[in-house]
């Protein structure tokens, strides 16, 4: 197959040799829609054997072209509905490129029933409409090989969207929840391409995903995309609740944008509720095949009520219920026998099992039974197709239809309302066909609260699926509207759909993609981890590992030293269940500090009292405690505060009042008593819950403290309360500023540190270099415990790496005295 010849790096794709005979390819930018299937019918030609393709005029995927700029190339990467022998797809393949502009992923048979009707379907399809596999015999109960079978199609479909590429500047655009992994295959291949992910199903809550044995690496896998799209804004909070609980990631609302900080990256996630094909509807309103059917259709039922029912067979398309509540209507309601008929029409199942054939067989014994208590001579209540039938047809039924039901239990967008209501527009000669000459269109509605597109449909009789009473009441009271209110409502859906098409969908989908990747394209990324824990991290360009080597040189060079360290988290293992430091790390702490060239501390947001105790035996050790308020120089010397002692701290009562009654509304929270500060603490506490409450009481204390001399600040499972001017970086500051006024300007600083606090620390004695000053620059190592988004130049991998720094520091010292 010759298609674009990829070369992979640092810097993504180049043009290959084979697109200098396509100007096209060189000259057009590309957007690569991947997809699970190819928008494609497929078939063998009887005479001469060779397949033959034309396009699925009913898929999302070809409609969707209507919304990209002409300028753009659409390619389409996904599989075929049939299977093609392995010396075939050569040449299908170059069929497909040259004349549909798609690359096929011909997927093995066996590795197709395990990916797509193993994974996707007996697993992913079921847990996001809300069924969990309680038992074996209530369902399907996790298969870790069809999980690695939907690993191998993934990295399969990556393959060939890479294929796909012309230049760092085409998009990738996903579909679905069969390619939730894509984005991380490609991410890992190209750490700059462009990729948006859209799922079309619903998302479901965190209680139920979290169910799922296989739930971080899809989170992660999705994590990896520019843009996260969703059909409404419940299934995306879904989404950011998961992120939250599970990989305990925030999320931020900002200018009217939803975005998740995740390595330094920010992910934005888009609501963008699909529409319909308004043109292509309104073409096939003026076909004649259609025009034909609905003059049958008017004549077949005339002067019935019809409800119309157009469901893919599938247990979470509540056939049955609809079928039941219909049943229970005319039992209450004799006076409508006779006057109503339901149309069901029930696509074909797009998978195949149990559950859809016990699904079938009920509803089809439940048509029976309504259809042999109240059917007549010449009269069927329910009219059920369980065949395919041409699209026109249910044109036409839409255009006759005195009210459409959608009575899914789950489901993720729904289109047939739309349609629906584009159809009941009609035409002016289905309008003379209908009688309706010269009289404004009508429709009504009775949707489902739980699918997709009911928030967009106000005018709709909303129903619980469940409750077959109230459905009941609504085909009864739908049957009862006067003209008026169905004009009303049908005018005021109409003006919805004809503007939030398929086109406005994508359009506002890749606006988003492009403002996300703009955000994200000025960054340089670092790619961590191997398999499905890989990542890219927006790192400095500098960002580069501490050479044990590097600093033993500069520290052997140079006289005057100033050594930083964090505490917990750095010299101190964060999991450790005893906080108290080993015999090991006062014994490396009391070598660096026997050197008189040497200013070693620990700056912690710990108390002094505890800091104390635990490094009285370190006599030359200095100590800036509760984040650089108390300082002291050595065991010797008094603590110092910044600000002085004597500040008022009446604010405290106040702060410790508010932080109760959350604590008390919070289960797991805590507060931290220090003789400077108030910490309010949700470490233990539910993660989502703990994070709204903290966002909250950040508010309310900046609200509440607006004019006292104090700062509110958010840290890592904390809402800290502090005085003004306290934090590391000011001690650290204050400290350097102490040693030049003492004369003994450092020429070399070394800083230690693995969280948000120390940050301020890396920022001032990166500062330190730039001020001017009589005295030369000193050399300046800010590091930073783990790779991540950080202003210190360098990392070290883990704490037990930083005791081994500070030890080979100590041998350098140890050379440098030796004769």
């Amino acid at each position: 197959m010759k298609v674009t010849n990829i070369v992979s790096g640092s810097h993504g794709v180049t043009v290959g040799d084979e697109d200098l005979a396509s100007p096209m390819s060189i000259f057009l930018k590309r957007q690569v829609v991947v997809a699970n299937f190819l928008p494609l019918h497929t078939a063998r030609d009887k005479t001469t054997g060779k397949w033959c393709f034309e396009w699925d005029e009913d898929s999302l995927l070809l409609q969707m072209k209507d919304g990209f700029s002409p300028e753009i190339e659409v390619v389409y990467v996904g599989s075929l509905k049939v299977d093609v022998d392995a010396e075939e797809q050569e040449e299908v393949s170059q069929e497909l490129l040259e004349e549909f502009k798609c690359i096929p992923t011909f997927l093995a048979p066996h590795l197709q029933r395990s990916f797509y009707h193993g994974f996707c379907k007996r697993h992913l399809w079921p847990l996001f409409h809300y069924m969990l596999p309680i038992s074996a015999a209530q369902g399907e109960l996790f298969d870790k090989s069809l999980f690695g079978a939907y690993i191998s199609a993934n990295r399969i479909f990556a393959d060939k969207s890479v294929e796909a590429m012309n230049s760092d500047e085409d998009y990738i655009w996903i579909h679905d929840y069969h390619l939730m992994l894509l984005p991380i295959l490609l991410r890992k291949r190209l750490s700059q391409v462009k990729l948006g992910f859209f799922l079309h199903s619903p998302f479901p809550s965190s209680e139920i995903y979290k169910t799922l044995p296989v739930r971080d690496q899809l989170l992660k896998g999705l994590l990896n995309a520019d843009v996260i799209g969703f059909q409404t804004f419940d299934y995306a909070r879904h989404f950011l609740s998961c992120c939250s609980r599970l990989l305990g990631l925030d999320y931020k609302f900002k200018h009217g944008y939803i975005g998740i900080e995740y390595f330094g990256r920010i992910v934005s996630i888009k609501i963008a509720p699909v529409g319909v094909h308004v043109g292509r509807l309104e073409k096939l309103l003026k076909c004649p095949t259609t025009i034909a059917k609905v003059q049958e259709i008017k004549q077949r039922f005339k002067g019935k009520t019809l409800f119309l029912g157009i469901d893919d067979m599938d247990i979470f398309k509540g056939m049955s219920l609809k079928l039941l509540a219909f049943e229970f209507m005319l039992q209450r309601n004799e006076n409508l026998r006779g006057k109503m008929v339901l149309i069901q029409i029930a696509n074909p199942p797009r998978t195949v099992g149990k559950n859809v054939m016990e699904t079938r067989n009920e509803v089809i014994s439940i048509v029976e039974r309504i259809n042999s208590v109240y059917g007549s001579p010449g009269y069927e209540p329910v009219v059920f197709m369980d065949y395919s039938i041409p699209y026109h047809m249910k044109i036409a039924y839409y255009v006759m239809a005195d009210c459409c039901i959608v009575n899914a239990v789950r489901d993720g967008m729904n289109l047939v309302p739309y349609e629906y209501v584009v159809c009941r527009q009609g035409t002016e000669e289905i309008d003379r066909h209908r009688g309706i000459n010269m009289v404004r269109c009508t429709s009504t509605l009775i949707v489902s609260e739980f699918i997709g597109c009911s928030p967009s449909l106000s005018g709709a009789i909303k129903v619980n699926p469940w409750s077959l009473q109230d459905v009941a009441d609504a085909l009864y009271h739908a049957s009862e509207l006067s003209e008026n209110v169905r004009q009303l409502h049908h005018e005021k859906h109409y003006r919805y759909v004809i503007s939030h098409h398929v086109a406005y969908w994508v359009q506002s989908f890749l606006q988003e993609l492009e403002r996300a990747c703009q955000g994200n394209c000025n960054q340089k990324y670092y790619r961590l981890g191997i398999g499905l824990n890989f990542r890219v991290v927006s790192l400095s360009p500098d960002f580069r590992k501490l050479s044990v080597d590097e600093l033993a040189s500069s520290y052997k060079r140079t006289n005057r030293r100033a050594i930083f360290l964090d505490y917990d988290g750095t010299i101190m293992p964060a999991g450790s269940a005893c906080k108290i430091p080993s015999m090991r790390l006062i014994s490396i702490l009391n070598d660096l500090c026997t050197d008189p060239q040497n200013t070693v501390f620990i700056v912690s947001g710990r108390e002094r009292t505890a800091l104390g105790e635990w490094f009285c035996s370190c006599t030359n050790l200095g100590i800036a405690a509760e984040h650089g308020y108390f300082i002291r120089w050595n065991v010797d010397s008094d603590w110092e505060s910044s600000p002085p002692f004597g500040v008022s701290f009446e604010w405290r009562n106040t702060v410790e009042r508010v932080m109760k009654s959350y604590t008390e509304a919070t289960d797991g929270s805590f507060i931290e008593s220090k003789e400077s500060a108030l910490v309010w603490n949700y470490q233990d506490a539910d993660f989502e819950f703990g994070s709204c409450q903290a966002k909250e009481l950040s508010s309310h204390l900046e609200s509440l403290l607006a004019n006292d001399p104090v700062v509110v600040r958010r840290g890592h499972y904390i809402v800290e309360v502090i005085p003004q001017g306290v934090g590391k970086g000011r001690a650290v500051d204050k400290i350097l500023g102490q040693l030049v006024a003492n004369g003994k300007p450092p020429e070399l600083i070394i800083c230690v540190g693995n969280d948000r606090s120390d940050e301020d620390m890396f920022q001032s004695i990166n500062n330190a270099t730039k001020k001017e000053s009589s005295t030369a620059a000193p050399e300046v190592f800010a590091c930073t415990v783990g790779q991540k988004p950080s202003s210190a130049k360098y990392y070290i991998d883990e704490t037990s790496d930083v005791l081994l720094l500070l030890k080979a520091l100590v041998q350098s010292q140890n050379k440098i005295v030796s004769p």
